[in-house]
């Protein structure tokens, strides 16, 4: 259970880290974009050689196809969310929320347990989200919910493909699939922005598309390990790290309240862990 949370938790600082690098992007979509093409490359690339080497690894690859297709609306309402609203609100929302949608939906899918305790942390954690959200206008932070359904669905999906697989191997192919479909609506939708804007963010996307694609592997290795609910609550630590970064390093307002939601999303945090 420690190694789980440990995971998660480094999972977390990564993770916020290449969405600040999203969020000071000026097109929000062709910059997850970017860090899709360099993450599915370098996950293909991983994939092939591992083949070679150690022969093809067990892959429940309808699961990994699903929540590479999840990933696509995913990419899409978060780069809406990020125009419309601040680091600082729209992240710790679709993350925060993410985690209960997760919860749920692993109790009701994969059966996973969590005790009383547990779900009262949960529930603390909404609380602390309430508290960031209860002088927003829904249209501004209607994207970042549709984020959290997102990440709920592939979550579910990605503890089930990692329990029923190499949970490396899986969450590699994940990545693989993901960055194709990401990649062929780009491809449809913005083909002639595609190499420019590459170009001139090469560096970053690749940085971002590493730190994903390492975080993410993190996050699934650790579903094999504890609840999914448990991992994915865990992971969303990382809304102490926007709060702090949307204060300090964006310069964004209204940090009081943004701080304290981060300080009672903690306490759930520590109250789910409690639990375990």
């Amino acid at each position: 259970m420690l190694l789980a949370a440990g995971l998660a938790l480094a999972a977390a600082v990564l993770h916020a880290s290449w969405n600040i690098a999203v969020k000071q992007t000026g097109d929000r979509f062709l910059a997850l974009w970017g860090q899709f093409v360099f993450s599915g490359a370098i996950a293909t690339a991983i994939l092939i050689v591992w083949s070679f080497v150690d022969g093809v690894p067990d892959i429940a690859w309808w699961w990994s196809i699903f929540s590479g297709c999840g990933h696509l609306p995913y990419v899409m309402l978060l780069a809406r969310a990020y125009d419309k609203n601040d680091f600082s609100v729209t992240y710790p929302i679709a993350r925060g929320a993410g985690a209960l949608s997760a919860a749920i939906l692993g109790l009701i899918f994969l059966g996973d347990d969590l005790s009383g305790l547990s779900m009262g942390g949960i529930a603390v954690v909404i609380f602390g989200l309430w508290i960031l959200v209860s002088n927003q206008k829904i249209n501004n932070i209607s994207p970042a919910l549709g984020v959290a359904l997102t990440i709920g669905g592939y979550s579910v999906a990605d503890a089930y493909g990692a329990r029923n697989s190499n949970s490396i191997a899986f969450a590699l192919s994940v990545f693989a699939s993901g960055g194709l479909t990401v990649s062929t609506w780009a491809f449809i939708t913005r083909r002639r922005q595609l190499t420019p804007f590459i170009k001139a963010h090469l560096k970053t996307s690749a940085a971002g598309g590493a730190m994903s694609l390492l975080s993410y592997t993190m996050v699934v290795y650790a579903f094999t390990l504890a609840p999914v609910g448990y991992v994915a609550t865990l992971r969303e630590s990382s809304v102490v790290i926007a709060a702090l970064a949307g204060w300090k390093y964006l310069k964004e307002e209204d940090h009081k309240r943004r701080l304290t939601s981060a300080a009672v999303v903690v306490v759930g945090l520590v109250v789910l862990v409690a639990g375990r």
